[in-house]
């Protein structure tokens, strides 16, 4: 059965060993790398519990069916939530979740030397955590219809497991988090990925969440799993991310982390293009698909080109660190400067940027049934971009050094570009946007509307493209803001704490 796309594989237990065994061979993994395992679920998009267009009904249904009701309200109605009378920021009465505060910000780097503004601030490390298992020989996750308050659809698809430390220790009241104890060390499980990573540093005070991926073994059951949960393959989930505001920040972010390059390789010797792509059309795919897979398997392998090695990449960072001057102080909320307190809103004085809003919520598929909460409101849609270019035949990709007022260690590894293009004069949009808003339509590998995290973000979705430029379109020498990297090199980054953004983690789990 064909369903999104071309590429399909009949999924028998036989097919599957005889897949693993080719990509092992020619990808040269050792034996049991968990990498093969992902890179398998990556390609298998048949499911026996529900197929991709079945995912997609699904959620469409949860949508029409399931009660959520976000409304806006005044800032001073919000229930539980205050304005301290000496700071202004705006506190929960448990002292738990998160507040907004105000930020002051001075640095040498970029055209703005001093601001301040209203940040969140949310010292806790939240779980994002997916749940694994395989069925038939193929990793599978399971995932959640869970729905948000800043969602332009409600409900969106998300990891197992999504909650701050405020929410599972229920400082709410309400109801325990489902499937937590896979992630507390209660349930046998082997841990596949866990990482620290960071979220948006331009709205966020160093704001830090566990990305964690478990397997339990085969025979495990897992029992009474409600009905806003599905079984997927990762080959499914790629195709998801490709519809709109369908599969949510959390999960993209969960999902960047996973990675195909072997950990340890049986040989040095470079990959045989010819033979990947016959094993890859083997499997089903064909036509710009295949030739898509192919290229971008072969840019994260570790034995194959790379325009700079590892360590000239982390000599680069310093350098650019070393240079950089980044003073930042956390402020009471009412001496941001340029900003405006009103019944309904925080916000700048210009109409730019974003604003902070109230909203009120009513839902019957959460832990509590009810709530209020500040949220962040963005003015104009943002672009968030990655431009490619083969580089002695192999893809690379354009990176920004960029500094956020909010990162933990100054620069971050973010897309080419990443922006508000409403918050800029025309004349002076950051470098490659033009690239981006006049691309031809043969060059755009992917374009669609993603949504950024909805417990914190109201209706906030941005475009996400990739495009492919022709050789020799850039310099491989761009300015001091940006380096070339492939994707082996951008996993391996994405895999110590605090290097690739979010927007550019988001970015690379679609691909």
């Amino acid at each position: 059965m064909k369903s999104m796309n071309s590429g399909y594989i009949v999924q028998s237990e036989s097919s599957i060993r005889t897949l693993k065994d080719r990509l092992q061979s020619i990808l040269m993994y050792q034996a049991d790398d968990k990498n093969l395992e992902f890179l398998v679920s990556s390609l298998v998009e048949e499911n026996d519990f529900n197929s991709t267009d079945d995912i997609l009904n699904w959620m469409k249904e949860i949508n029409s069916v399931q009660f959520f009701e976000v409304e806006q309200i005044p800032l001073a109605d919000l229930r539980k939530w205050s304005f301290d009378s000496w700071t202004g920021d705006l506190r929960h009465e448990s002292g738990g979740f998160f507040s907004i505060r105000g930020l002051r910000i001075r640095t040498n780097r970029g055209p703005v030397p001093e601001w301040s503004q209203p940040i969140i601030d949310q010292p806790e490390i939240g779980i994002l955590g997916i749940v694994a298992k395989r069925f038939n020989g193929v990793l599978h996750f399971l995932m959640q219809a869970k729905a948000e308050p800043g969602n332009i659809n409600s409900y969106q698809l998300s990891p197992t497991v999504q909650a701050t430390r405020s929410n599972f220790l229920r400082l709410h009241g309400g109801k325990a988090t489902l499937f937590l104890d896979y992630f507390t060390g209660q349930q046998k499980v082997k841990v596949l990925i866990d990482q620290l990573q960071s979220e948006q540093g331009a709205r966020f005070y160093r704001k830090r969440n566990r990305n964690i991926i478990v397997q339990v073994d085969d025979d495990h059951e897992i029992e009474n799993i409600p009905s806003n949960f599905r079984w997927v393959t990762l080959c499914q989930m790629k195709k998801l991310m490709l519809q709109d505001n369908t599969v949510n920040m959390d999960a993209r972010s969960v999902l960047s982390n996973v990675d195909y390059n072997p950990s340890k390789v049986t040989s040095l010797n470079a990959v045989n293009r010819n033979d990947l792509q016959t094993c890859i059309a083997d499997a089903g795919y064909e036509g710009e698909e295949l030739d898509r897979i192919v290229r971008f398997l072969m840019s994260s392998h570790q034995n194959n080109y790379s325009l700079h090695v590892d360590d000239d990449i982390l000599l680069r960072l310093a350098s650019e660190k070393f240079k950089t001057d980044l003073e930042v102080r956390v402020i009471p909320l009412n001496e941001v400067e340029q900003w405006r307190r009103s019944q309904d809103a925080i916000s700048h004085e210009e109409g730019k940027f974003f604003s902070i809003i109230g909203v009120r919520v009513a839902a019957n598929s959460r832990e509590v049934s009810s709530w209020d909460q500040p949220i962040n409101h963005q003015v104009d849609p943002g672009i968030v971009a990655w431009l490619i270019q083969d580089i002695e035949g192999i893809p690379h990709f354009l990176v920004q050094l960029k500094l956020e007022s909010g990162n933990m260690d100054l620069l971050e590894m973010a897309p080419t570009v990443q922006c508000i293009t409403g918050s800029y004069h025309p004349s002076k949009q950051p470098s490659y946007v033009g690239d981006v808003l006049n691309v031809p339509d043969e060059q755009v590998l992917f374009d669609t509307q993603q949504s950024e995290e909805g417990g914190r973000f109201y209706q906030e979705s941005n475009r996400n493209i990739a495009i492919q430029v022709g050789e020799h379109s850039i310099p491989l020498d761009p300015d001091d803001n940006y380096i070339w990297m492939n994707l082996r090199q951008l996993k391996s980054f994405i895999r110590f704490n605090n290097f690739l953004n979010v927007e550019a983690r988001s970015l690379l789990a679609i691909l």
